[in-house]
């Protein structure tokens, strides 16, 4: 274990020495492509802001007004008879806008019904086993500037779906 912390310590300044040894073996200016790529980046950053506080804005007035609330516990008498607990409503819906929020609302699980409970479990498990489906595909839409999602959105949530039943079952299964 010590091995892989001391070399993990010098990775980034020995991916840095290559970069810049790449550059002056080739003759090419680091300097110059370095800025080049700062500005691209701003780039992307300006054209995918927009997007981003809209997720975080929307996510936001869903748990402020009380709706996710009222919407969650509505399902969560059908999940609950399927072993999906209620309180694990929200955290599913709201990881689709956005990780960090749904992070928080796994630390409220926690505070509630603790790290061990099949709720704990199955929040732990879905957080890992699901993606960040909206907000990675404006991110990556937008800045890729595709105009044509075709079967990404359904396929998304297939995979949620299917990472979801799995973090269900794991959790019934430790239990």
């Amino acid at each position: 274990m010590s091995f892989i912390l001391y070399v993990s310590e010098y990775m980034i300044p020995l991916v840095v020495f290559y970069i810049v040894a790449h550059a002056v073996f080739n003759r090419e200016n680091a300097y110059e492509s370095f800025i080049e790529g700062t500005k691209q980046g701003i780039k992307t950053v300006i054209s995918i802001m927009p997007t981003l506080i809209s997720l975080m804005v929307g996510v936001g007035i869903l748990r402020a007004s009380g709706f996710l609330l009222a919407f969650s516990e509505l399902i969560g008498k059908f999940t609950t008879k399927i072993g999906l607990p209620s309180e694990i409503v929200p955290l599913l819906i709201v990881k689709m806008f956005s990780s960090s929020a749904a992070t928080g609302l796994l630390l409220d699980i926690y505070k509630e019904c603790g790290t061990d409970s099949l709720s704990g479990l199955i929040a732990s498990l879905s957080m890992s086993c699901t993606e960040t489906i909206f907000y990675t595909m404006s991110v990556l839409f937008i800045a890729a500037k595709v105009k044509k999602t075709r079967w990404t959105l359904p396929g998304a949530l297939i995979a949620t779906l299917a990472g979801t039943v799995a973090s269900v079952i794991i959790a019934h299964m430790m239990l």
